[in-house]
């Protein structure tokens, strides 16, 4: 009970003070959180997207597992890559990651 009367009492605004000045440190933390965190996160989502739904016959590109590959096929939710030595795998569109020369810059 003490501890619920200290919490009350140091959260409390002062006389005279505004609530909301209390309250805009915590908006502030949610803004940073926003902008450095949810963001740029929601970007890379939605530019990873965009070259999910882009990837054409003939790209090169690379699995989540690591797989390199150039597309041969292409269907709506997965392509069909070739690897190394003519073997053809078919591979769920969402496991593509991106071509190997936008990961090294040189695209």
């Amino acid at each position: 009970m003490i501890d619920n009367l200290l919490f009350v009492l140091l959260m409390a605004p002062k006389e005279g003070e505004n609530p909301l000045v209390s309250l805009l440190p915590l908006v502030l933390i949610i803004v940073v959180f926003y902008f450095f965190m949810i963001r740029p996160q929601m970007k890379k989502q939605k530019d990873l997207r965009k070259y999910r739904e882009a990837v054409k016959n003939g790209d090169k590109i690379m699995t989540i597992g690591g797989i390199h590959g150039k597309v041969i096929e292409v269907s709506d939710q997965t392509v069909i890559i070739e690897v190394e030595n003519k073997m053809r795998l078919k591979v769920e569109k969402s496991a593509l990651v991106t071509d190997p020369s936008a990961m090294l810059g040189q695209k």
